[in-house]
This record gives structure tokens, C-alpha cells and sequence, in this order.
């Protein structure tokens, strides 16, 4: 094994989650390639597409020449045409030609991680020509599998694994940009804290502390007067943090104490990825 011990847990949790998704869809009739999921505007399919397209990415493949639809609705911004382009020029593909693409793409992937010899600060290729660590991409490939796992499920009727390996890189994915949530994005005041009491397979406590100038930090010591308090179920913070559902929606699993509006905001401006 020549991967870096620092990227072993990244590589171990997509491992992980790309099995579960294998296992999700090889059985799959192709009408139920079509189910919509969470993810906006993405069937089980397009879903799939994604992880295909983003891991021969990983891989070094170039991108596909395409031209999108204009009358995608879902897709508003340069990230999210990035994103589309490797899930449109599936969408006409079989179901049989979509597992055996994801078979001999897992393939490949886990070759080149059995085989992987870089440094976790080496740069590699990243959406829209941006430059990554070796690291920053494996992390959020572990990441966005197992968000798109959850996904799948969500659509198929099959949950679990809300405890996996990548549940709880997404945990610290998600609550790296908690801070800014909380900070910039709701405009909690200066000299407050938030706490987030987070139950469930993931569990945690963590306070964002809003400093004199208005910037936020994170740390798991509790508040003794919190300007608000959220707590909820750990599959609703990663609904919520994801956009894959609003807060009205789930208004029922989230209980908030202390300032109401900053709740409210917080809420509103709680999905944090693009």
C-alpha cells in the first residue's frame, strides 16, 4: 500500500459508500433508473452519471464534449453547468450501460488508489480549471458520495448507513462552514453563540461563537446563554445543509429555543453546498 496514511480514510470511506451505491443500483429495472431523488432536478441516473463523471475526472479522463439544454431549470450558475454537463450526456444511456460504466469505472479507481504515490498536498485538476490538493479533492469525493448515496436512497426506499465512514466526513465538511452560516450568512450579532445539538446514528454538540467583529468559530465547549439553540436529528442537519429539503418541511424535527428571527435565519441560510 502506497497511499498516504493521512488519505487512507477518505480513500476507505468512498470505498465504502461507492460499494453501497454498486449495490443500490445493479439491481435496478430501467424505469426505476428514472425515480427523482433530493438532489434538484437529478433522477437515480443522473445521480449515478455524476459519480461516474466526477471519479474519471479523478482519473485524469478529459471531459466530455457536449452542448446542455437550455431549458434545464435546475442548473443557474457555471458550477452547476460544470456539474451537468458529465450527467446530461448520460441521460439517454441504458440501465445496463450505466452499471457496467460505474463497474468499470470502480474498477479503475480503485487501481489507481491501490496504486496511488502522491503526496496529500500534491495539486491535482478541479471543477472549472480550480487546482486542489490531492487531499481537498479526495475528501470531497468521499463527501459527495456518500451525500449522492443517501440521495439514492432516499429515492429508492433503502436508508441506512447515516453512520458510515463518509457520514462523518461529511459531519466536518458540513461544520467547516458552519461558522460562516452562522457568522455572515444570518448576521448572528457580535458577542453571541449558537448552539447545535445534533442526535441521532452522528451525534454532537458544537457552539458557534460569534466574536467583536462579527466572526465566527466553532468549537464542541457548550454556551451557558445562547442567543438560540437548534437541535434536530442528524439525516435532517445533513437535508438541510445539503438543500435537499426546506426548513418548513421539516419544521416538525427541529426544535429551536432563545432568539426566533436568528433561528429562523440561520435556517433559511442553512444549505451550504453549491
Amino acid at each position: 500500500m502506497s497511499l498516504h496514511p493521512s488519505l487512507q480514510s477518505y480513500a476507505d470511506a468512498w470505498t465504502h459508500s461507492i460499494e453501497a451505491i454498486t449495490e443500490l443500483v445493479t439491481p435496478l429495472v430501467e424505469g426505476e433508473w428514472n425515480r427523482r431523488t433530493p438532489c434538484p432536478g437529478w433522477s437515480v441516473r443522473d445521480i449515478v452519471s455524476h459519480v461516474i463523471g466526477l471519479d474519471c475526472e479523478m482519473l485524469g479522463d478529459p471531459r466530455p464534449i457536449h452542448t446542455l439544454p437550455r431549458d434545464l431549470y435546475h442548473v443557474t450558475n457555471e458550477h452547476q453547468r460544470y456539474m451537468e454537463m458529465q450527467v446530461d450526456v448520460r441521460r439517454h444511456h441504458t440501465a445496463p450501460e450505466m452499471t457496467s460504466e460505474l463497474e468499470y469505472t470502480v474498477i479503475r479507481r480503485n487501481r489507481q488508489l491501490r496504486n496511488e504515490s502522491r503526496l496529500p498536498d500534491k495539486k491535482v485538476r478541479g471543477p472549472l480549471g480550480s487546482e486542489w490538493t490531492l487531499e481537498e479533492a479526495m475528501r470531497e469525493r468521499a463527501f459527495d458520495v456518500w451525500v449522492h448515496e443517501q440521495d439514492l436512497r432516499a429515492a429508492l426506499g433503502r436508508p441506512g448507513n447515516l453512520d458510515s465512514p463518509g457520514a462523518y466526513i461529511a459531519r466536518d465538511e458540513l461544520l467547516a462552514a458552519l461558522a460562516g452560516v452562522v457568522a455572515k450568512d444570518a448576521g448572528a450579532p457580535a458577542n453571541s453563540a449558537v448552539v447545535f445539538d445534533v442526535h441521532g446514528p452522528v451525534e454532537f454538540l458544537r457552539t458557534v461563537r460569534v466574536d467583536a467583529e462579527g466572526n465566527g468559530s466553532v468549537d464542541g465547549a457548550p454556551s451557558l446563554g445562547p442567543a438560540a439553540t437548534l437541535t434536530l436529528d442528524w439525516e435532517t442537519y445533513v437535508r438541510l445543509a445539503c438543500g435537499r429539503v426546506s426548513p418548513d418541511a421539516v419544521a416538525d424535527r427541529i426544535k429551536t429555543e432563545g432568539d426566533p428571527d436568528l433561528a429562523g435565519a440561520i435556517l433559511r441560510n442553512f444549505a451550504v453546498t453549491k
